[in-house]
């Protein structure tokens, strides 16, 4: 199994890269994203599952790591890991195979090390 390590460290240093250059679009996607997954009609697990979802469906590595990062900080299951890749898989095809498998070790890997 890969070790994602050095994967989190470069989309943290990327995330520091666009502060520094692009501060003002960093800091509106910031605030765009608290607003997006506080607690309202939908919980922020709840929420987290639809952005791994469309993580995987438009194939996003970067956000991929991110969301199941959070996934596993709120405490899911590897089950509902599984569900969120097939409803991802259904709406996007054959390429969500290939990550919602990268999605599923990323988690594996995660809980793995801890």
């Amino acid at each position: 199994m890969k070790d994602y390590t050095e994967d989190y460290a470069q989309l943290a240093g990327n995330g520091k890269l666009m502060k520094e250059f692009c501060g003002d679009v960093s800091h509106g996607f910031t605030t765009l994203h608290g607003a997006a997954v506080k607690d309202q009609a939908l919980d922020k697990k709840q929420k987290e599952f639809i952005a791994l979802g469309i993580a995987i469906a438009v194939r996003c590595e970067g956000c991929i790591l991110a969301h199941v990062k959070t996934c596993l900080s709120l405490g899911v299951t590897m089950e509902e890991i599984a569900s969120v890749v097939d409803v991802a898989v259904l709406m996007g095809g054959g390429p969500s195979t290939v990550y919602g498998g990268k999605a599923l070790e990323i988690a594996k890997y995660l809980m793995e090390k801890e």
